[in-house]
């Protein structure tokens, strides 16, 4: 299940959003906004979710994050953007990926 976090989420949200990919969860972070959407299959999903919900593309980047050993990863298809300066799916610049990991642990952990 795809969802939007805005506040810090219980473990039954937790829960329902790790079952699509078994523990692990796919999240787009708009790290203007801090919010972000979590679960589903696929970064673009998320992506579209948030737009939707009044993010701007430039502030929103993929990661995920696997709850039995707590890490992420900053890798999406969804961050290749060179205009951006960020010519590879993992997001490069150290600024955002700070932002996001503070975004995402506050939400998810």
């Amino acid at each position: 299940m795809l969802l939007i976090i805005k506040q810090k989420a219980n473990e039954d949200t937790l829960r329902i959003i790790s079952e699509d990919l078994d523990g692990y969860i796919k999240v787009v972070v708009d790290i203007k906004r801090k919010i972000l959407s979590a679960g589903g299959k696929l970064h673009v999903d998320g992506e579209s979710l948030l737009l939707k919900d009044g993010s701007k593309q430039v502030d929103l980047w993929g990661a995920g994050i696997d709850l039995e050993t707590n890490e992420i990863d900053f890798d999406s298809m969804i961050n290749l953007r060179p205009a951006q300066a960020n010519p590879s799916r993992e997001v490069l610049d150290q600024s955002i990926r700070k932002d996001m990991e503070a975004i995402i642990r506050s939400l998810l952990k």
